[in-house]
């Protein structure tokens, strides 16, 4: 599910970087900092929508460097047990079958798949019932693991 929530994060800013376009220079580390990531809390950040708040730079004693607060709005995807989502089969092979839906990868073991779904080798392998059936799935647990980027 796609939740809009402001988020916080310290930035830190190098002093080659101050003056006119300082708002600029930070709004752009943000993006690059933070779009893309994982966090077990909040999920996949999708997209940076706007920045509320810089809040005033505290110099770092010995570097030089600033740290600002900055407040932002942003899209996170963050999938829940009991949702149904639309995945993208990737793999399929006789231990289930690998999915994606958006930055998300899914595994759904054969021990899971239906009993009238049988698995055909060869060379697109699959799991095929007599009906053509569509193939839905709801999340029964997830796992993020440390914060990575996409």
């Amino acid at each position: 599910m796609f939740f809009h929530i402001v988020l916080e994060r310290n930035m830190q800013l190098h002093p080659r970087h101050f003056g006119p376009h300082l708002r600029d220079k930070l709004v752009s580390k943000l993006i690059k900092d933070v779009e893309g990531t994982c966090s077990g809390r909040h999920g996949f950040v999708v997209a940076i929508t706007g920045v509320e708040d810089i809040g005033k730079g505290l110099i770092r004693e010995g570097t030089g460097f600033v740290t600002f607060p900055v407040k932002y709005q942003c899209v996170v995807f963050r999938p829940f047990k009991g949702e149904i989502l639309e995945a993208v089969v990737t793999m399929v092979n006789k231990m289930g079958f690998f999915a994606e839906a958006g930055p998300v990868q899914i595994f759904v073991s054969n021990h899971l798949i239906p009993d009238d779904m049988e698995f055909q080798s060869g060379d697109v392998p699959n799991y095929t019932t007599s009906d053509g059936s569509v193939c839905f799935f709801s999340i029964i647990s997830y796992y993020y693991g440390p914060s990575r980027s996409l």
